[in-house]
Parts: C-alpha cells; structure tokens; sequence
C-alpha cells in the first residue's frame, strides 16, 4: 500500500469512525439529560419516550433501504448526504424549543445516522486489505461502544458544567464540530462510487421490511410508556407475520433471478448466523444495564448528574482496557476469551447486587471502583472482538450486503434490551426493582457466555491481522 493510498484508507476510516461515534453517543447521552430537558419543555411522559426512541427507532427502519440507496447511487454520496443531514439535524435538536420540535429532529437525526451507518462495513472492506479488515472491524466496534458508554459520563459533566450556558442543547450541538469533520475527510478521501452493476432498490421488499421493523420496534417502545396492552401484542403478531412475508418474498426474488434486499443466505456461515444472536442479546443487554444504571443512580440514589457520571468513569476505562487487550486474548484462547469476558461482566454485576443489598442501597463510589472497573473490562473483552470473528467467514462481496442487515440486528437488540426493561424495571423506580433488573442482566450474561462457545474458532482467519504479529513480537 502506498502512501497515497494508505492516507485516503485512514482518511475514509477516521470518517467513519467519526459518524459511529456521534451515531452511538446520542443513543444514551440522551437519557441522562431527560430530566433537565423534561423540566425546561414540560415534555409529556409520550414525549420522554419519543425523545429517547424516536431516535432508535428511525435508525433501525430505514438501515436496509440506505444500505441499497448507498449501493446504487454511490457509498460516497450516501455518506456524505447523510453526515450533512445529520449535522444539521443535530443543530435543529439544539435549538428546538419545544418537546415536540425535539422529537421531530430525533426523528430526522435517526434517518441521517442510519445513512451513515449502512455504507461502513462498505467502506471498511473497500479502504483495507483483507488481512487487515478484522483489525478495522475491532476498533470501529471499539469506538462504538465506548461512544455508548461515554454517553452517560459525558452528558452528566456537560448537564453539571453547563458550558456557555446552553444547558441540556450543548448535548446536541457538540455534534457540529464532528459532524464538519467527517463531512470533510470523507469529502477528501472517501471515494467508493456505485455498485459496478447498481442493483434495484426492490421497493416492495422495503416497503415490507420497513413495516415489519416500525410495528415491531413501536410495540417494544411503547409499552415502555403505557405498559404491555393487548394492542401490542396484536403489533408483534402483525411484525412477525410481515417479517415472514419478506423473508418468502426475497426468496423467491432470489429464485426468480432478480437481487434481494437482504441475502438470506449470510445466514448460512455459522459464524454470522451465531454471531448475529450474539450481537443481538449482547446490545439488548447492554442497552439495559446502561440505563438501568443511570436510573438506579438518579432516580433511586439521587446522585447528580456529574456524580453519575464520575461513578461510570471506570466501567468506559476498563472497557477500554479490555478492547486494546482483547486481540492478544483471543489470539491465545479463541473464542473462550469472548466467552468468558462477557461471564465475567455477569459475575461483577452479581457482587454489585449483592452490595446494593448488603448496605441498603449505601454507595461508596471508592469501593466500588475495582468491581465496576472489573466489569467495564469483561464487556470490552468481549463486544469488541465479536464483531470481525462473525464476519471473517464471508467474503468482500457479502460484507457489503451486511452494511445494513448488521447494523439492523443491533438495534433490534436495542429495542428488545429497552422492552424487557420497561417490563421488568421501569414501572418501579426502587432500590429492589433495580436490584431485581442487574440480578437478571448478570444471569442473562453468564447465559451468553455459555452461547457464545457455539462461535467457530477463526483464529487462523484472523491470523494475519496486526493482532497475531503484536503478540508475536
């Protein structure tokens, strides 16, 4: 690799790696500032919900369609379009005045992030070597969910700090410098036009899967505000049934000759099939104890939004720790490395349990900083590895068909972690019910631990990468 080419491959990275972190980021430094933005727009408990939401759900509908847009119009096109529409959504989030307004600009943030999102794995494949792709897999999924896990310290110290004065907007209007610096290295480096044969964008099968995504997702959503009803139950039963319509659909699309928009037959790799499992409890998992968290320090504990935030400073720093280690780990130990990096997350949110338990609800942030630290480290073991494991057994083409399906799967896991958590949790605010949702987050962990040993061990296809030659030396 030349220089040259060498500039315009970290230069497309670092764009994308610029759109994942402001993507991940408003998905949780939202929810600790819902409180102050609730007070100053007098939002409704609906609009609570929709400000959080609207945001996940927007995202996770339209990530199929942009993934096919990004193929036929050009992977460098879509980016750009939906890094501007971004920006620009964020800074409409930061001036809205009202809750309405702001769920409405969550709502176009959504559409714009889920451009971005379904051209990466695109770009990673186009911009790096094949022995170097897993290498760029691990540190985009590292920088996502550190953005996960950043949101809620970042949030508490802006929420607290108040720079210029601008209150709860800040949150949103950080997004600006970002967003003008990916627009600006992907305007100069990326340049992954169309498809060489642009396929179709197969509008019915959108049109379907579209569908089936928003009833779905709504349903899980909204009873988060008004508690499991009937009417919900009819929405799965309606997702379900449209989501078995377009599988049939795509393959007789497929049978037929024509391009689908989802190639069903990914699945087929027992590595993306049981990774995709994986992917989608780990988020739903993920998605809940970061929230359960929040609200167990705010709502029940009455810790400020900065003390929040100081007391999940050492789960991101150990999660951290654990993604630059994870390479050298599952080198040496395979796939018992993700397995037991994630148990180990279980076992730390036990004892957190059975402390919460032991002093009544008494924290002593000094105390607790090794176990959270503990914690924080199991999951970077974990979620950043598993990733470019599930998709090392799929060739160039086929990652670029899961630009979309990927991501799609993860919000999936999102939504579902938030559903189970409004069932379990959200309806009772106390020191048990918290208790109550990390007993069964820890339990559910441990589970996936177990699960995950059903991963084939790729070590010898990921090999090459810098991992094995760090460890090597």
């Amino acid at each position: 690799m030349t220089r040259r080419e060498a500039a315009v491959a970290l230069g497309s990275f670092g764009a994308c790696l610029i759109s994942v972190f402001m993507q991940m980021i408003d998905v949780t430094i939202v929810n600790t500032a819902l409180p102050v933005i609730t007070a100053e727009l007098g939002a409704s408990r609906s609009q609570q919900l929709w400000v959080v939401a609207g945001y996940s759900l927007a995202f996770a509908c339209v990530l199929l369609t942009a993934a096919r847009l990004g193929a036929i119009t050009g992977r460098r096109r879509m980016f750009l379009w939906s890094a501007a529409a971004f920006t620009a959504a964020s800074l409409w989030c930061g001036m809205s005045t009202s809750a309405m307004e702001l769920v409405l600009a969550r709502i176009v943030q959504g559409v714009a992030g889920a451009g971005m999102a379904a051209q990466t794995i695109a770009v990673i494949t186009s911009s790096f070597r094949r022995d170097h792709q897993p290498y760029a897999f691990a540190v985009y999924g590292a920088t996502a969910g550190f953005a996960g896990m950043l949101g809620p310290i970042l949030g508490g110290a802006m929420i607290t700090l108040d720079p210029f004065g601008l209150g709860w907007h800040v949150i949103f209007l950080m997004n600006l410098p970002l967003g003008v610096l990916a627009i600006g290295l992907a305007a100069k480096y990326l340049k992954l036009g169309p498809a060489p044969q642009r396929p179709p964008l197969d509008l019915r099968g959108a049109v379907v899967a579209t569908a089936a995504l928003f009833l779905l997702l709504f349903a899980l959503a909204d009873s988060q505000q008004a508690g499991w009803r009937p009417l919900h139950g009819i929405y799965v039963v309606a997702a379900l049934a449209l989501g078995g319509l377009f599988v049939a659909y795509e393959r007789a699309t497929r049978r037929g000759g024509g391009v689908a928009l989802v190639r069903l037959d990914l699945f087929g790799d027992k590595g993306f099939a049981v990774g995709s499992v994986l992917v989608t409890i780990f988020f739903g998992l993920f998605t809940a104890f970061v929230f359960t968290v929040s609200i167990l320090l705010q709502d029940v504990l009455r810790f400020s939004a900065l003390r929040t935030g100081i007391a999940m400073t050492p789960f991101a720093v150990g999660a951290g720790v654990g993604a630059v280690l994870s390479p050298i780990l599952v080198n040496r130990w395979g796939i018992r490395a993700l397995a037991t990096g994630v148990a180990f997350f279980g076992f730390w949110v036990a004892v957190g349990v059975g402390y919460l338990y032991v002093g009544s609800g008494a924290v002593n942030l000094a105390l607790v900083t090794g176990p959270v630290f503990l914690a924080g480290f199991g999951v970077g073991v974990f979620g950043v590895p598993l990733q470019p494991i599930m998709l090392a057994g799929l060739s160039d083409r086929d990652m670029d068909e899961a630009s979309g399906l990927l991501p799609t799967v993860e919000q999936i896991g999102n939504s579902v972690g938030l559903a189970v958590l409004s069932a379990l949790f959200f309806r009772a605010h106390t020191l048990t019910g918290s208790m109550t949702m990390l007993s069964a987050i820890a339990v559910a962990a441990i589970g996936l631990g177990v699960l995950t040993l059903a991963l084939p061990d790729r070590r010898a296809t990921l090999g090459a990468t810098p991992w094995s030659r760090a460890t090597a030396a």
